[in-house]
This record gives C-alpha cells, sequence and structure tokens, in this order.
C-alpha cells in the first residue's frame, strides 16, 4: 500500500504552530486531502507523562537540569506511542498527517543544550538514528519551520500568559534566554536538514495570520506535487 505523507510545522514558542497547523488542516480537508492531525507532546496520552514532570520542572527547574539524551527519550517514548496507537494505519494507507512538533523539536530544544559543535552533531546523529531507524518512526516528507523573531515571540507568550492566568509555563517559557539559543539553533537546523522556512515577523512586528498561512500552504502544496499526492474528493 502507498504511503502516506508526513508534515511537520515547527516553530519556537509562541511562534503560532497551533494556528498555522489548524489552518493548514482545515485548507487542506476543504480541498478533498485526507489528512489528520497530531500534536506533540501528546498531553491526552498516557505516554507523555515523563514528558510532564520535566516540562513541570519535576527533574530541574532548568531545561539544563535534564542531559539532551535523557529528556530525548521522554519526547521519543511519546511519539512512538502516538504513532502505533493513532496514525501509524491512516498513514500507512496514504493519509496525510499533519503534525504540530515532532522529532524536529526535540533536534533544537535539545541539541542546543550542547555547546561543542561535534557534541551536538554527535546527538542529532543519535537522536536521528534512535528515533528514524531503532523506533522505526517516519521521516517528515518536508518540516516547515516558522521563523519569528524571539523577541516577538517572547511578547507573544507574555500575552497568552496573561490572557490565561490559570495556565503555568514550563520550565522552557519561563527561560527567555533559553528559548533565544533555541532560535539560533532552529537556524542552524533548518539549514542542516533542509526545512522550508516561513518568514513570520518583520520590522519586530508579527506577520498577519493569512499571509503567513499562505506562505506554508504554498510550500507544502509543492511537496505534494512533487510526492503526486491528489485529493480524494472535493
Amino acid at each position: 500500500m502507498k504511503k502516506g505523507c508526513l508534515i511537520t510545522i515547527e516553530a519556537g514558542d509562541g511562534s503560532g504552530k497551533a494556528t498555522q497547523t489548524r489552518a493548514l488542516y482545515n485548507r487542506l480537508r476543504s480541498e478533498g486531502y485526507k489528512v489528520m492531525q497530531v500534536a506533540y507532546p501528546d498531553y491526552e496520552s498516557d505516554s507523555s507523562a515523563l514528558v510532564k514532570m520535566y516540562l513541570g520542572g519535576a527533574f530541574g527547574q532548568q531545561a539544563d537540569d535534564v542531559s539532551a539524551y535523557g529528556a530525548s527519550v521522554f519526547f521519543a517514548v511519546d511519539r512512538y506511542a502516538s504513532f502505533q496507537m493513532k496514525w501509524k494505519e491512516a498513514y500507512e494507507k496514504g493519509t496525510i498527517i499533519l503534525a504540530d512538533r515532532y522529532t524536529t523539536s526535540n533536534m533544537v530544544h535539545q541539541a542546543v543544550k550542547l555547546t561543542d559543535i561535534q557534541e551536538r552533531e554527535d546527538f542529532l546523529a543519535w537522536l536521528w538514528d534512535f528515533e528514524f531507524v531503532k523506533l522505526a518512526l517516519p521521516v517528515p516528507d518536508v518540516v516547515v519551520y516558522l521563523n519569528m523573531d524571539p523577541d516577538v515571540s517572547d511578547r507573544l507568550i507574555a500575552a497568552r500568559a496573561q490572557a490565561d492566568s490559570s495556565r503555568a509555563k514550563d520550565i522552557h517559557e519561563k527561560d527567555s534566554s533559553y528559548l533565544h539559543r533555541c532560535h539560533d539553533a532552529y537556524g542552524y537546523i533548518a539549514e542542516k536538514y533542509g526545512w522550508q522556512q516561513v518568514v513570520c515577523s518583520e520590522n519586530k512586528e508579527p506577520r498577519p495570520v493569512e499571509a503567513i498561512a499562505q506562505d506554508v500552504y504554498q510550500k507544502v502544496q509543492q511537496k505534494l506535487t512533487e510526492l503526486n499526492i491528489q485529493p480524494e474528493s472535493k
């Protein structure tokens, strides 16, 4: 059977991943594509227990308190369970899987803990082998990186926190310097793996959501055309 296509939307915190993933999902559905949306971490699943503990500060109040390798295992187990139990069958039958974050997030958020270039490269090679070879998770067909200026992201995160005071920040969101380091790592890793980049801010202001969505769609549509993936119905 023909396998589907795995599309990943990737970005730093506060960059509009959920909004853009939903917009792309709705557009592809409206055009007749068979598409399924997933998000990571999978907070609805028991498999995310260690992820919740890590992000909640159970193992340390700073991201650097947990090694890149240890934290990566937490997230990888969550992805493995989600793949096996929720979308493997659909993917193998040709469905487009649209993921809000994926292994690509680990590449950035954990690699940034390693300041030595060779150690970082060794980690990225290990992570690729662990998730895509050992665990046999699908490799994304296209990764769309939403490149938002970190200063703009900081403001959006603060506004979100003010609008929803009941939502506690995780250890990543609490540390703006860590998020800024992640932004630098995003650029390096996006280039290394050939991700498609969409500029999401100009002159220290976010671009219109609709304009970003159109750019995302064009990147994805180009890949669908390359893979000869057609809508099933209108």
